[in-house]
């Protein structure tokens, strides 16, 4: 009997001290565990919504090479006119030379199933992938043949957000919207090598494929904007598509304290702004001046005010690649409605700082801005406008006149509508303060033309398919300069938008 109540007591003991360390570990927010178990805990852990799938990977395991044969042919199909379309100014060609998905399959971490919108079913996977592909780019360049690039050690972390909008008729889903969830970050890490030659062949080619591949991922699925694939005929996915939110007026005033980047004389700065990388727009060169005055005013469209940010990228305009000042960004949820705001916004070398040694102040950037909200009438305009400026911007790269779309064009872009500017033509990869006419419109002046809602800075809906699938909408992602890529390297004087 002794025995029996002395087991019995340390049992008790046990329970007690297991029960306070349980009610310990229900107290501990998301940021306590991270501490405790790093960046790479499964997103189940600190939130029991995110549900093991261990079944999942199993059957994952067992399909994997049907499925990477049928995902390399979509990849093939699908990404290479993107590879194209994001292709940077001094890459003449960029395309898959071998593409192979290897044999070791992705890992579901958990996923977690939610009711947010009634007729809708949200699911979000913690996708994981080090897998064991043979990726190979051809590259070309101007003068230099062509350079086969392996991407090596590639490993995928992001949460994927899949959509089921649900009807009344089998299979009872009529349409599936998939992307990426811009918070955790989507991490795509890899090693360039070069095959059979030097990268030292195409000065910043590592830098200029990072930042190719970085931008066609935030662009086309960071969420809020995502990829619609209706399922059925006639299927309704209005609903489901990234429309417009507001217009941002925008006025760069002036920048104080830049960095000098000459030997001899001072920087000759501009300004490259915008929401998304396709649609920059920029300010004229003030030169030898490290305190400019631009007072120019450009206006930008806003998808998702939510998570969206606005980019200002302030460079020095010199002979071959233009060199950075600095950067900064300005989140728009930060933004009241009808508000007017000036604002000062302290530069910074890069928008990542983790991989900066260098952390002196580059100075600063003053901005006043004004955020208006479209009602349903002003979002359909926007759109149309917005497609239209898509389609422009393509004509431009096809004609010659850009050398790439995502090279930013001068303050007398027609911001509104598809005027582009009065008086200097072209100069560079990027367009001068005014073309003449360019698709519809004549611009002159603040390059307003069409109803005066479109804007070059932040697009909503792509036309064309993906994957034969619908594209809504894209985000936006700030790209690295390397090689003898100019950035934005046209002269530019007032053009056609006047400072107001």
């Amino acid at each position: 009997m002794a025995g029996w109540r002395h087991m019995m007591a340390y049992r008790s003991t046990k329970r007690i001290a297991k029960a306070v360390d349980i009610k310990l570990l229900g107290s501990l927010n998301r940021d306590d565990l991270k501490k405790i178990c790093g960046d790479n805990f499964p997103e189940w852990i600190s939130f029991p919504v995110f549900e093991q799938v261990k079944w999942l990977n199993k059957q994952l395991s067992k399909l994997w090479p049907f499925v990477a044969d049928a995902a390399e042919l979509v990849i093939r199909e699908s990404v290479e006119p993107l590879l194209e379309e994001y292709r940077p100014p001094g890459i003449t060609s960029l395309k898959f030379s071998k593409l192979s998905l290897g044999t070791v399959a992705p890992k579901i971490e958990g996923i977690r199933v939610q009711s947010l919108k009634k007729g809708q079913i949200t699911m979000d996977i913690d996708f994981r992938w080090g897998g064991d592909p043979n990726i190979v780019l051809g590259v070309e360049a101007a003068l230099v043949a062509s350079i086969p690039i392996q991407l090596k050690d590639l490993q995928v972390f992001t949460v994927v957000r899949v959509i089921f909008q649900l009807s009344e008729e089998i299979p009872c889903i009529s349409a599936v919207v998939v992307a990426l969830l811009a918070e955790p970050k989507p991490r795509i890490d890899y090693t360039v090598k070069a095959v059979g030659g030097s990268l030292t062949a195409l000065p910043g080619i590592s830098d200029m494929i990072d930042d190719t591949v970085e931008t066609i991922v935030t662009d086309m699925l960071q969420w809020p904007h995502r990829i619609v694939v209706p399922i059925g005929v006639d299927v309704d996915i209005s609903d489901l598509e990234l429309k417009p939110q507001g217009k941002i007026t925008l006025t760069v005033v002036r920048a104080n304290d830049l960095k000098n980047m000459e030997m001899i004389g001072k920087s000759d700065p501009y300004v490259v702004v915008y929401i998304r990388p396709l649609f920059k727009v920029k300010t004229k060169v003030i030169d030898n001046n490290l305190n400019p005055i631009w007072d120019q005013t450009f206006e930008l469209i806003a998808e998702d005010k939510e998570t969206q940010s606005i980019v200002f990228e302030v460079f020095d305009e010199d002979i071959g690649q233009d060199k950075r000042l600095g950067v900064t960004k300005l989140p728009l949820i930060d933004l009241e409605a009808e508000v007017p705001k000036e604002m000062e916004l302290r530069l910074q070398p890069s928008l990542n700082m983790l991989k900066i040694k260098e952390k002196k102040d580059r100075g600063t950037l003053t901005i006043k801005i004004l955020y208006h909200e479209f009602n349903k009438e002003e979002q359909l305009v926007a759109l149309e406008e917005e497609k239209r400026i898509l389609e422009e911007r393509k004509k431009l790269k096809d004609e010659g006149v850009i050398g790439s779309t995502m090279d930013a064009l001068g303050s007398g872009v027609g911001v509104v509508g598809s005027g582009i500017g009065a008086g200097v033509g072209f100069v560079g990869t990027g367009v001068g303060a005014g073309v003449g006419l360019v698709g519809s419109g004549v611009s002159s002046g603040a390059g307003m033309v069409g109803s005066g809602l479109g804007a070059v800075g932040s697009s909503l809906s792509k036309a064309g398919k993906f994957m034969g699938r619908t594209i809504t909408g894209q985000s936006s992602h700030s790209r690295k300069k390397s090689g003898s890529t100019t950035p934005v390297n046209s002269v530019q004087e007032n053009g056609g938008a006047k400072p107001r």
